[in-house]
């Protein structure tokens, strides 16, 4: 109790003699421990010109059928998706880039092959630089378009017997190529304007759009409208074609993407193009939607349409009958669509640098 009392007399002795100083020595004392301070550095924020985005999906389809009277088959579906974004903005100068993957094939009883049913690689860029006049850019674009690996038209095999179910060979002899590595593949580069009046959509102008479609595989050089050669003649299927085709044109490209909230978007992209060396008013379409929708952290729901259309193309094949009675079967132009609902695994991977 004693040592008590002594500690709180010594406290309220110093606390009087703090307040007994004068005012002006207290301000003077403050103002030299302000000076004597060392200067605390300002650490400026390192610009913020890149953006970069992965958005990978695997999506698994399987149907079981047991003595179901409504008839069916059972099957098996795969498919995987990347869609990587890397965009750079720095003053009045822009740069975006996007690269997509897509791969899916299925397994269905009717046919003892794996098929392919999705199959892409698209490659785009484009370069703007900002003009006088507002939301209007200089603009630069590339774009690259192929697949994987070959896609085939399954037709049913004839000559089999009554009541057996063809074999493996019997359908892959009687199967029709459709398309191959490089067989299509469109590249094309272009200058012209870019209008971006909102953040949410842009147009792609390109008056002056020279490109190549490569068809690398003789097969399918007359089917994608191939130019004859002129030295000489050979017996093999697409040998007398040439394997690519300079285009010079005009190209429009539209991009919009609408962000409703973290867990839904819907993309678009209209793509036309005018050949000035073929048929000008033949416009070449391409239309791709996509709406994602992510119900929880790892899964979402993928809604996508593909929409071509090409006059170069012949695809769909008619039969007509000749004056001697005999049928002919020959290829036509048709509107090209695919159409993808697809629910599975998805994971986005975000840097901003």
């Amino acid at each position: 109790m004693k040592r008590t009392t002594i500690v709180i007399t010594l406290t309220l002795a110093g606390t009087l003699a703090a307040f007994a100083q004068d005012p002006q020595t207290v301000a003077a004392e403050a103002a030299a421990a302000l000076s004597a301070a060392e200067d605390v550095p300002v650490v400026t924020p390192k610009p913020k010109y890149w953006n970069e985005t992965v958005l990978t999906n695997i999506n698994l389809g399987q149907t079981y059928l047991s003595n179901w009277a409504a008839g069916g088959y059972n099957s098996v579906a795969l498919a995987a998706n990347i869609d990587a974004n890397a965009n750079y903005a720095k003053e009045k100068m822009i740069w975006t880039n996007r690269l997509q993957f897509d791969y899916g094939f299925l397994y269905s009883e009717d046919k003892p092959l794996m098929q392919k049913n999705k199959d892409r690689i698209y490659f785009e860029s484009k370069w703007g630089y900002e003009t006088p006049i507002r939301h209007l850019s200089y603009s630069a674009s590339f774009d690259f378009k192929t697949q994987f690996d070959r896609n085939w038209d399954y037709k049913t095999p004839s000559g089999t017997t009554a009541g057996t179910e063809p074999t493996k060979n019997e359908w892959k002899a009687a199967r029709v190529l459709k398309s191959d590595i490089f067989s299509p593949a469109y590249v094309n580069l272009g200058v012209g304007l870019l209008w971006t009046p909102k953040p949410w959509f842009s147009l792609n102008v390109s008056p002056l759009t020279g490109g190549f479609v490569i068809v690398q595989s003789e097969r399918l050089r007359q089917t994608y409208g191939m130019e004859l050669r002129q030295d000489g003649l050979d017996t093999s299927v697409g040998a007398n074609y040439k394997s690519s085709r300079f285009e010079l044109g005009a190209q429009v490209k539209a991009d919009a993407k609408w962000v409703i909230n973290d867990a839904f978007s819907y993309t678009t992209q209209l793509v036309l193009f005018s050949d000035y060396l073929g048929k000008p008013q033949n416009l070449r379409v391409n239309w791709d939607n996509k709406v994602f929708w992510k119900l929880a952290k790892y899964f979402a729901l993928t809604v996508s349409t593909n929409l071509i259309y090409d006059d170069t193309i012949k695809q769909k094949e008619k039969t007509r009958t000749l004056p001697d009675g005999s049928a002919e079967t020959y290829k036509v132009q048709a509107v090209q669509f695919k159409e993808f609902l697809e629910f599975g695994f998805t994971y986005t991977i975000a840097h901003k640098s």
